[in-house]
């Protein structure tokens, strides 16, 4: 038997959530015609625009190298379009990323919001919450080094 730190188990348990947090995004989704990384990149572009595309890879859950293949794909669906300024690629939603947006955001955010109020009280979201904006903004120190 192993001797497990709180901690180590503690990450498990939000690997796994978020896995399967994803997994059920996904499915939800599909009836809208997108995947959750998809709608992940397309709502930060939505705020961010014009965003390049280093930002974009910083701020979303897609890999570096994923990213590339995702705009690809996003720019041939017609949500985005990215330009090119020097070595540098701006992206801003199209109006049909823009109307995919629209579409999706309001369903996205009920959906995610029903995960948590279903199992947590409003204090032990607002608790979770604080939490895990801690160990984020953590995490983004340690990057940073």
């Amino acid at each position: 038997m192993r001797n497990n730190t709180l901690g180590s188990l503690i990450w498990l348990r939000i690997a796994r959530f978020t896995h399967q947090s994803n997994l059920l995004s996904n499915d939800f989704l599909k009836q809208f015609g997108i995947t959750a990384a998809q709608f992940d990149v397309l709502n930060q572009v939505a705020t961010y625009q014009p965003i390049t595309q280093s930002q974009l890879a910083t701020k979303v859950t897609v890999s570096e190298g994923g990213i590339s293949r995702m705009l690809t794909r996003l720019e041939q669906e017609g949500y985005i379009q990215r330009k090119q300024d020097w070595k540098t690629k701006w992206i801003t939603l199209t109006s049909k990323g823009e109307g995919k947006m629209h579409e999706v955001f309001d369903h996205q955010l009920t959906y995610q919001t029903s995960i948590f109020s279903e199992c947590l009280t409003e204090d032990e979201q607002k608790t979770l919450y604080k939490l895990m904006t801690k160990l984020q903004k953590h995490t983004e120190i340690k990057l940073e080094k």
